[in-house]
């Protein structure tokens, strides 16, 4: 059919708190640790423990999100912290139900709030409010999953190529 390489990177906006969260972390990391050198070594090991807590949030917290459409197999690579990347959907999109903007009726049953069909759902959007989101449905390991997708234009132009009947930009 249309052979093709397509590679999209979504960074997710970080929560609300955790800047503040962050600093608090460091604010009694240094307590702790000023604590424990001028009055007692027992305040040495929460310190520590918050510094560890610290980098383990930080790298967490960081979640970026590519998506790589190649022929008839989107992959989707969950990035942690821009350094720890895992591999979490390779999918066949022949097996493609629908894929529609989040509140088109192509998708309606499989609706949160409205819907009649509870599927698994996986969120791999940015939650950025101007960016529109896409609601996919597909197979994958022989069961029905709901995946939330920041697309690119490119990457929705080419799947409506595809697949002009299971792909609805409006």
């Amino acid at each position: 059919m249309y052979d093709y390489r397509i590679i999209g990177q979504v960074v997710r906006k970080p929560k609300a708190m955790s800047g503040v969260l962050k600093k608090m972390m460091v604010f009694f990391a240094v307590v702790f640790l000023l604590l424990g050198i001028m009055i007692s070594q027992g305040f040495m090991l929460p310190g520590f423990l918050l510094v560890v807590l610290y980098f383990s949030y930080s790298v967490l917290s960081q979640r970026e999100y590519e998506y790589v459409l190649e022929g008839q197999t989107l992959t989707i690579d969950v990035i942690l912290g821009k350094r720890y990347r895992r591999t979490a959907h390779i999918l066949e999109l022949n097996t493609m139900e629908a894929t529609a903007p989040s509140r088109h009726e192509a998708v309606a049953r499989y609706r949160k709030d409205t819907g009649t069909i509870r599927l698994p759902k996986y969120d791999y959007t940015s939650y950025e409010e101007d960016t529109p989101f896409y609601t996919m449905i597909v197979m994958e390991n022989r069961q029905k999953i709901k995946l939330l997708l920041d697309l690119s234009e490119e990457m929705l132009q080419a799947l409506k190529r595809s697949y002009p009947d299971k792909v609805f930009l409006s």
